[in-house]
Parts: structure tokens; C-alpha cells; sequence
């Protein structure tokens, strides 16, 4: 009972803090946050492993929902826009059961590129680079490079 008690106390207090603040976090991840480029500005509720992984050029809007698993650096190129729900992860487990129920894992870098748009609930990978300029449509789960420019939606996200 204590431990519901305990996230209903903390859900109310993220309530608190969002209305306070108009939505907006933006100077609370200043703190956390390894860079942090002029004018970004990430809706509550915002989740983060570390923090200090990730990495904010200028003009970064990052909408509500977003949950960085930051192991792993995650870089955002200027004028690149998230919507809510995006998830990135860095965590990447064996594939082997065996090394999996070890606890052997690695993180890979997760890079979006400069002017990209990536769309409500999408799922970026470990190790995945999105080039300038792209679109990633909503929902869409992207595990590889996506190049410069080109627009994918889907599961897995293909070009469209």
C-alpha cells in the first residue's frame, strides 16, 4: 500500500510540477542534461535513464511522453522536432540467452540528424543514425539508418 501511496504521491507532484511550468521542463533537463543548445524545450512528462548522455542542439522540441533510455549517447541535431510517446533506446541485449541471462548487454549511440521529424510513438533503436532532414511517421519502429531526407513509416520502418 505504501508503494501505491508512493506513485500516486509522485504522479501528483509531476502534475503539479507541468501545470506550474505551462508544460514545459525545459529548464529542470538544463540540469540533467549534457548539452543543452538555446531555445529547446521538452513537454512533461519526460523520462531519462542518465540525463548526461543526451545531448541538445539549438531548437530541439522533444513533446510529452518521451523516454530516452540513455545508456548510450543521444544526439539531436538543431531544429529537430519529437513528438509524444517517442522512445529511444540505447540498451542493446545479447542476442544469446544464455549471455542475456548473464546480464551481458552494450549501448549504441542513437543520432538524429538536423531538421528531422519524427513522429508521435515511434521507436528509434540502439545504434540507429537518422539523416537531416528526414521523417519518421508515427508509430513507426526504426531499427537502421535512415538517410538523409527520406521519409519511412511503419513496422519495421521502411521509406514510403
Amino acid at each position: 500500500m505504501k508503494r501505491c501511496a508512493k506513485r500516486r504521491g509522485v504522479r501528483f507532484m509531476h502534475i503539479l510540477i507541468r501545470r506550474r511550468m505551462n508544460g514545459g521542463l525545459a529548464r529542470l533537463r538544463f540540469k540533467i542534461c549534457s548539452r543543452f543548445g538555446q531555445n529547446c524545450y521538452i513537454e512533461a512528462p519526460f523520462h531519462c535513464s542518465y540525463g548526461i548522455n543526451i545531448h541538445l542542439a539549438d531548437r530541439v522540441y522533444i513533446n510529452a511522453g518521451a523516454v530516452f533510455l540513455d545508456s548510450g549517447p543521444v544526439h539531436i541535431g538543431e531544429g529537430s522536432m519529437l513528438g509524444p510517446g517517442v522512445h529511444i533506446y540505447c540498451a542493446d541485449h545479447h542476442p544469446d540467452a544464455v549471455k542475456r541471462g548473464q546480464g551481458i548487454e552494450r549501448a549504441l549511440p542513437v543520432t538524429i540528424g538536423c531538421d528531422v521529424w519524427i513522429g508521435g510513438a515511434a521507436v528509434l533503436l540502439p545504434g540507429v543514425t537518422v539523416g537531416d532532414g528526414a521523417i519518421v511517421g508515427a508509430g513507426a519502429v526504426v531499427r537502421g539508418h535512415v538517410p538523409a531526407g527520406m521519409r519511412v513509416a511503419g513496422v519495421p520502418a521502411r521509406e514510403i
